[in-house]
């Protein structure tokens, strides 16, 4: 990749961020003393750094790998077990050492905590997302620190490479963390993989929406499940929130603060309003799971798909499944079947039903309330597909 000599991307400077909230994410490859159980030293000394901000009146929510490379360890095992019960058996072993190490570091430095154990299950359903959110919010404002890690024991998939990365990105977005600090074993994104090629520049800052970010990524180590890309995709999912990520090696000492304090550590993916609605069209073209679907007519077809409109009631002609506001559904062509967009629907599937094929101005009278949303699905909410 040619690189500009004056090329503000690897300039070392200060950063300005106007903190309240934080997510802290530090992965199994730090958290594991060399295969030799978790690296306690490196727990207290980032739980004191995480209870610093918290007494300085920060909101901090701690998001931890390292179950599964502790369970490793505990059973003596060198390598991931390969079949998925091998996996749960080890989460379940080591989330015990995993928890009780957190509390006991944070307890220490006077600081709460509380365990949260989710899957993908728990944040795609709207009931249980929701849910995770009040609690979430519950904890931060009885100043408890939140630690969160994937509840792998339990979950029906197999475990995913980044869910942790991805679970910190979400947790982000959920409660409108104002940044997200991923710790690794690397100083950041490079232009080049740094273990094979000396030459390789560390990138300050980039926007969280660079495409040649994904081209230079390189795949998770040994112990971790992770890699430079799923901190990427991590970056890109919790722009969707407008939320900044640094993503920086969390053997650096003081790392933690310092980054909170702006100084120029790892790199940062940084997030505008363009770049937010972009993001978000990814996130809900990546959606395996439709709640329902919605069939639409040939004028709602061109109007979404050419025109960049957001799709009205009116061009609905068929509705299936049952589904809540605010949950991801399929849009479908009525002549072709095609499924030509998903997008976060405005109406229950019960009022949806209601309002299909119906006009604006009669929405009062058919939901018996005074009605101020005036779209299924607005545009900035909807992703096309195929287009």
């Amino acid at each position: 990749m040619p690189i500009d000599s004056d090329d503000n991307r690897f300039a070392t400077q200060n950063r300005s961020f106007d903190l309240q909230r934080v997510i802290v994410k530090i992965g199994s490859s730090l958290l594991t003393n060399n295969g030799k159980g978790l690296d306690r030293t490196a727990i207290y000394e980032w739980a004191s750094q995480i209870a610093k901000l918290h007494n300085a009146g920060k909101e901090v929510i701690l998001v931890s790998s390292g179950a599964v490379a502790e369970g490793l360890v505990r059973m003596g095992l060198e390598e991931r077990p390969k079949k998925l019960e091998g996996l749960q058996a080890c989460a379940a072993i080591g989330q015990m050492g995993l928890i009780e190490t957190w509390s006991s570091a944070l307890i220490q430095s006077g600081v709460r905590s509380a365990q949260i154990l989710l899957t993908h299950d728990d944040l795609s359903n709207r009931e249980r997302y929701l849910n995770t959110s009040n609690t979430l919010h519950k904890l931060l404002s009885w100043r408890v620190i939140p630690v969160i890690n994937e509840n792998d024991t339990i979950t029906v998939d197999e475990i995913k490479f980044g869910d942790n990365d991805t679970l910190g990105a979400m947790a982000a977005a959920m409660v409108s963390a104002d940044l997200y600090i991923i710790l690794t074993d690397q100083d950041g994104v490079f232009t080049d993989n740094p273990r094979d090629n000396p030459d390789a520049k560390l990138i300050r800052q980039e926007r969280a929406m660079a495409d040649y970010l994904f081209h230079i990524a390189g795949e998770g180590g040994k112990l971790g499940s992770g890699g430079m890309l799923t901190k990427i995709n991590a970056g890109r999912l919790a722009a969707m929130g407008g939320c900044p990520t640094v993503i920086a090696n969390g053997s650096l000492d003081n790392v933690i603060t310092r980054v909170v304090a702006g100084e120029s550590v790892g790199t940062l993916l940084q997030t505008n309003q363009a770049d937010k609605i972009i993001a978000r069209k990814q996130w809900l073209a990546a959606h395996l799971r439709m709640a329902g679907t919605l069939f639409i007519d040939t004028g709602a077809v061109d109007a979404i798909t050419v025109q960049g409109k957001s799709l009205l009631p009116v061009g609905v002609v068929d509705i299936h499944g049952d589904f809540d506001e605010g949950d991801v559904v399929a849009v479908v062509d009525e002549n072709t079947k095609e499924r030509i967009a998903v997008g976060q629907v405005n109406f229950s599937s019960d009022d949806a039903r209601r309002v299909a094929r119906q006009r604006t101005q009669s929405f009062d009278k058919i939901l018996g309330e005074s009605e101020e949303r005036v779209v299924m699905i607005h545009r900035d909410d909807m992703a096309i597909l195929n287009k």
